[in-house]
C-alpha cells in the first residue's frame, strides 16, 4: 500500500512538471493589435444569364399542361442547337384561378422556365431574340464565371498581404515598437453581382416586332480580398 501511494505521488508530480511548459505557452501576450486591410478591383462580367418562360391559362388542366409542354419542347429543341449556350429547365408550377368570391375554381394557370447561360454574348443574344417569339422574358443578369472569379481573387491575394504588412508597420511605428510578428491572419474574398434589369427591358421591347440581335453591356463586378489578423508589437 505504501509503495502504491508513493508511485501515485511520483506520477502526479511528473504530470505537474510536464504541464509547466504548456502553462508557460498559454501566458498572456501583450502589445497585440488587430488589423484589417482590404484591396479590390473592378472585373468585367463575362457570363450572361437569361431566364425565359412560358405561361398559359386554361380551364382544362390537361390541355394547359400540353400547351406549356409543347412550347417548352419547341424552345428546348431550338436552344440545344446553340452549342455555345448551356441550357437548363427552371421551375414549373401550376395554380388554380378562382372566381370573384374566391370559392370556385374557374381555371388554371401554369408557368415553366427555361434558363440559358453563356460567355458568348452575341450567341446568347441572338438565341434569346429567336426564342422571344414564343416565350416571354423573365430576366437577364451578368456575372463573373467561376474561373474568372478565382483568377481575380488569386491576383488580389498578394496585394492584400502586402497591404496588411504596410498597415502593421504603421501601427508598430505609432506604438514606438522596434518590430512586429504576425500572430494570425485570415484571407477572405467577396464580390458583388449586380443584375441589369434595364437591359432585359430593352431586349423585350426590341423583340416586340422583330428579332434583331440586341446590344448588351455587361458592366463590371467589384472583387475584394480582405486580410484580417493580429500582430504582436515588439517594444524596445
Amino acid at each position: 500500500m505504501h509503495i502504491s501511494r508513493r508511485s501515485a505521488a511520483l506520477v502526479l508530480g511528473a504530470g505537474l512538471l510536464a504541464s509547466l511548459p504548456a502553462l508557460a505557452d498559454e501566458a498572456p501576450r501583450y502589445n497585440q493589435i488587430s488589423l484589417r486591410a482590404e484591396v479590390s478591383r473592378e472585373v468585367p462580367r463575362d457570363l450572361m444569364l437569361v431566364t425565359l418562360y412560358s405561361e398559359e391559362q386554361n380551364a382544362d388542366p390537361a390541355k394547359l399542361a400540353a400547351q406549356v409542354t409543347e412550347a417548352m419542347n419547341k424552345a428546348l429543341g431550338k436552344a440545344r442547337e446553340a452549342k455555345e449556350v448551356n441550357v437548363s429547365q427552371g421551375s414549373r408550377n401550376s395554380y388554380p384561378i378562382y372566381d370573384d368570391k374566391g370559392q370556385k375554381i374557374t381555371g388554371w394557370r401554369e408557368r415553366a422556365e427555361l434558363r440559358l447561360e453563356s460567355a458568348d454574348f452575341p450567341a446568347l443574344s441572338t438565341l434569346t431574340g429567336q426564342l422571344l417569339q414564343d416565350l416571354k422574358m423573365g430576366g437577364m443578369t451578368f456575372t463573373l464565371s467561376p474561373k474568372t472569379r478565382t483568377a481575380s481573387e488569386d491576383a488580389l491575394l498578394k496585394d492584400a498581404v502586402a497591404a496588411f504588412k504596410a498597415r502593421a508597420q504603421l501601427a508598430t511605428e505609432a506604438l514606438g515598437g522596434k518590430g512586429y510578428k504576425v500572430v494570425s491572419m485570415n484571407l477572405n474574398s467577396s464580390g458583388y453581382q449586380q443584375p441589369f434589369p434595364r437591359a432585359a427591358m430593352m431586349m423585350k421591347s426590341a423583340m416586340a416586332d422583330a428579332a434583331p440581335t440586341p446590344e448588351v453591356e455587361a458592366g463590371t463586378s467589384q472583387v475584394s480580398m480582405n486580410a484580417d489578423g493580429t500582430i504582436e508589437v515588439q517594444m524596445p
